[in-house]
């Protein structure tokens, strides 16, 4: 059945893996013959491709929904589809709330876009939540930038962080084989992207599920054996990868992405708390000290690299001087970029049937001063760029300055300099840094003579 006269929307809320999970279903739905549509009221099928971390994303996917609800009332052949966290976690209850939907799936069931539709169009209300094996996919993403991409490397957390909602709704780990994942890779290179950026919910974790030969004592098919296997795929010229988890991040992946030259210097990695009772807690399984061992060790083998991270303020029976804990790490490390929410408590998870909550008011006072430090180090962090010359790669252009581009440092510094889009789309342009802000730079090209 062809629909090349009808137009599809997507609306992704969350994080990169939906992000990713949203480029493949694009994918799917063009394959299918759907044309892409900037405009939810003009397309024949929206997809909202949910996540339960913020509280608001729940709330805005509820009021998203109730409008084209609302037009589905008057054109029936509006298909209404949820995916994501949201879908896996609420399942038959979505149903219950928005009876218009055509297809509720979780995130395990991305590659079956194609085949719960034809279900949908055959007439059935469709809810797909219940786990599967992921099985390896070929479907080709629609991907948002021409320069770079995702690729998943393991999907689903075995971790059991108290506040997270991640494993009941991603399943447990499933690594794809370092096969696939070069594979993709390589067929990258020769569409054209020049970096791809590895993912995982817990990357450290990849291979830990696959069969492995123990070389002298130790499992060889983890995530630093991956680098190693992948790092020289033609046409990739820069890899990133996220996210990290402290408990398993070694000092040997450290060495790998000192050693291999397109491994960008930029690290994520959530501390969520500087606080050892706190972390606790939360079931994190290290505490700051092993932290701040990790931070060391990849600033004294690459001192320039970027740290980005995650920071939760307000968890259940944090205190004051807990969370001075976490204001002290933040100002002894300067974090070039931090992620920071406050507590809101997941229904199904450990901690929201805590009685020990923190106030709205005491979260939003602690939010408000971690924020300001956070700009504050940023800033600092950002001199160090000053008439520097740094290698960008162009990604797009200025969507505020149409003489302008923009592209990425290595260490994944947003960088703006003037030129032309058409000449320096996918290039890696050197660039002398003159100006700095806390969370990006501007700069000059300049052209070698001749």
């Amino acid at each position: 059945m062809s629909h090349s006269n009808h137009r599809y929307h997507i609306t992704t809320f969350g994080c990169q893996m939906n992000k990713a999970d949203s480029e493949r279903m694009a994918g799917i739905l063009e394959t299918m013959g759907f044309q892409w549509t900037d405009e939810a009221d003009h397309a024949d099928l929206i997809l909202y491709n949910t996540c339960t971390i913020r509280d608001n994303a729940e709330h805005k996917v509820y009021s998203y929904l109730g409008r084209q609800a609302k037009r589905k009332q008057g054109d029936p052949a509006l298909t209404l589809v949820v995916t994501g966290c949201v879908a896996q976690q609420e399942g038959d209850n979505l149903l219950r709330r928005v009876p218009e939907l055509d297809l509720i799936m979780g995130p395990q069931h991305v590659n079956q876009l194609q085949d719960l539709l034809e279900q949908v169009f055959a007439g059935n209300q469709v809810v797909a939540t219940e786990p599967i094996q992921i099985v390896e996919d070929i479907t080709k993403p629609r991907r948002d930038s021409r320069v770079t991409a995702w690729v998943n490397v393991i999907y689903g957390c075995n971790e059991r962080c108290t506040y997270c909602i991640v494993p009941n709704v991603r399943g447990v780990e499933q690594s794809r084989s370092p096969e696939a994942i070069r594979a993709e890779m390589e067929d990258l290179g020769r569409q054209g992207f020049k970096e791809v950026t590895l993912l995982g919910q817990n990357i450290d974790a990849y291979g830990r599920d696959l069969p492995g030969v123990t070389h002298e004592g130790r499992h060889q098919n983890t995530f630093t054996d991956l680098l190693y296997f992948v790092h020289d795929v033609p046409g990739i010229e820069r890899i990133r990868f996220a996210t990290s988890h402290p408990r398993y991040f070694t000092d040997r992946l450290i060495r790998a992405c000192a050693e291999l030259p397109k491994v960008c210097e930029h690290f994520h990695i959530p501390f969520q708390s500087g606080d050892n009772d706190v972390l606790k807690a939360m079931g994190r399984g290290y505490s700051q000290e092993r932290y701040r061992r990790i931070i060391e060790s990849i600033r004294s083998l690459m001192p320039d690299a970027s740290i980005s991270a995650d920071a939760i303020v307000g968890f259940p029976g944090e205190t004051e001087q807990q969370f001075m804990h976490t204001l002290n790490l933040v100002d002894d490390i300067g974090f070039d970029l931090l992620n920071t929410a406050a507590y809101s408590p997941r229904p199904g998870t450990p901690a929201a049937g805590w009685l020990n909550q923190v106030s709205d008011m005491e979260k939003t006072d602690r939010l408000q001063r971690l924020n300001h430090l956070v700009s504050s180090k940023a800033e600092m962090r950002s001199q160090r760029y000053l008439n520097r010359m740094e290698e960008v790669l162009v990604e797009d252009v200025n969507p505020k300055d149409p003489t302008q581009v923009m592209g990425r440092t290595r260490g994944n510094r947003l960088t703006f300099f003037t030129g032309d889009i058409n000449q320096l789309m996918g290039k890696i342009v050197p660039i002398r840094i003159t100006t700095v802000r806390p969370f990006s730079l501007s700069g000059e090209w300049e052209p070698t003579p001749g």
